[in-house]
């Protein structure tokens, strides 16, 4: 840890959403604390944001490593249609606090050296340029990225659209991806999320380098190909991951914690689909049925299906489900402290969405994964968690493509749970965990690699 008094000044800009702001602090907070960096950190506030990314804004402040600035939400009505996806809302938001990060960048005593954006925030990299600062962007995964940086010349080799390609996507050096698992913007070529899933892909070439938020030996062939291999645009690719939501220390006793103290080690499945996946009333029903035929210990955080986000989603559960299952585990309502729950010594498996965030929290917690995987790049993390990793299962068809059945469920469930092949998922997550714990301590390839960012942004 560095001794000497802060004299390089970085600033990060998080666009919303409580994924990219977990990561965002934490690149944040390491560059802080091991690496001597002062950092201004500029948060993105949209007028609906989430409750999860005020507790995540207030808790950093509560710390005091990151001198924290909030942007006021922008008014985007008139540049995207109200029906906009994700890709295309959020980078029209960045784009439009540029003005307001110009000014605040000008008014700063001293002058900051390097500029760190996530995915959204490309275009914010020209505020860069008129300040002759460094630029850098931080994404989640690694085989995703290849496929955004290789997007560009698939765009001119393949025909159609890709979802409907009888043969995989090549990309260079790496894992081909299937027709089926492409990321959402390049589901249909005709839509504007597509050109600007493009576009962002070009923008990130012209940075100073890309943080992924993995490390050297969870991802070495990705990182091998973008750096070595044609088609990825030769810009500088650095592993400064896992960096993840540090679990909150112990406080306050809950009936859920009470409740997982009393089970045995390794015997709870713990369901979440992260803070925006939802199910269909079907689909709920089936997993309903699907876990009271396991007959395994679970924890459901259950939110009503997505056309009905203001009912009360047990009325969706099985008639007497909870009357037939109050014994064998708890249903809690919207949210539930994720981090801390796959720290507890009872969780024994995850099922999932797939996000990057909550695939890193169970890896570095030795939990194996039930992929259910519902959008963004998620089904490509859960095909590189089940067949690269070997530390997941996946449902036969992918969860967006149909409904999944009780028996399946059931039978994906005991397997993490009880099967020989759950025991060896089991080995092979405990390795990665602490394989993950090494690459972020001193001497470690993550923390080399922040070391050398660190050093890049001294003047």
């Amino acid at each position: 840890m560095a001794n000497s008094k802060p004299q390089t000044h970085a600033v990060i800009v998080s666009s919303p959403g409580v994924g990219h702001l977990v990561r965002d602090l934490e690149l944040g907070n390491h560059l802080v604390v091991d690496h001597n960096l002062h950092v201004i950190f500029f948060v993105v506030v949209e007028s609906h944001s989430l409750a999860g990314e005020s507790e995540l804004v207030e808790s950093a402040r509560t710390r005091k490593l990151l001198n924290l600035i909030e942007l006021p939400a922008v008014d985007i009505s008139s540049k995207v249609e109200p029906s906009a996806r994700k890709f295309t809302r959020l980078t029209a938001v960045m784009r439009e606090i540029c003005p307001t990060l110009r000014s605040s960048i000008s008014a700063m005593k001293l002058s900051p050296t390097a500029l760190f954006v996530d995915i959204f925030g490309t275009l914010v990299l020209d505020v860069a340029d008129e300040f002759h600062m460094l630029k850098y962007v931080f994404v989640s995964s690694a085989w995703p990225l290849a496929l955004m940086l290789y997007a560009p010349v698939l765009d001119k080799e393949v025909d159609g659209e890709y979802v409907v390609q009888k043969e995989q996507l090549r990309l260079p050096g790496c894992m081909s991806v299937r027709p089926d698992d492409v990321v959402d913007p390049l589901l249909d070529r005709t839509k504007l999320e597509y050109c600007v899933f493009l576009q962002v892909g070009l923008e990130m070439r012209q940075s100073d380098g890309i943080l992924v938020n993995t490390w050297e030996d969870l991802d070495p062939t990705t990182l091998k190909a973008m750096r070595e291999q044609e088609g990825y645009g030769s810009v500088p690719v650095y592993a400064v991951g896992p960096l993840i939501r540090p679990d909150k220390p112990s406080g306050s006793k809950s009936e859920l914690f009470d409740w997982l103290d009393d089970q045995p080690v390794e015997s709870v499945v713990y369901i979440s689909f992260g803070s925006a996946g939802v199910l269909s009333a079907q689909q709920i029903t089936e997993l309903a049925w699907g876990l009271e035929l396991s007959q395994q210990r679970f924890i459901w955080v259950l939110r009503p299906p997505s056309k009905d986000k203001g009912s009360n989603a047990l009325d969706y559960l099985p008639d007497g489900f909870l009357e037939r299952t109050q014994n064998l585990g708890l249903v809690v309502m919207q949210w539930a402290p994720q981090s801390e729950i796959l720290g507890h010594i009872s969780i024994g498996g995850f099922l999932s969405h797939c996000g990057w965030n909550s695939s890193l929290e169970s890896i570095l917690n030795g939990v194996p994964i039930i992929a259910w995987p519902l959008y963004a790049e998620q089904k490509m993390n859960a095909t590189m968690l089940a067949e690269e990793l070997g530390v997941a299962v996946r449902p036969k068809i992918a969860p967006t493509k149909g409904i999944i059945g009780r028996e399946e469920i059931e039978m994906m469930v005991r397997k993490v749970m009880e099967g020989q092949d759950g025991k060896a998922m089991r080995a092979r997550v405990k390795e990665l965990k602490n394989s993950g714990e090494k690459a972020l301590t001193e001497g470690g390839s993550s923390f080399n690699a922040l070391s050398h960012l660190a050093k890049q942004c001294e003047r």
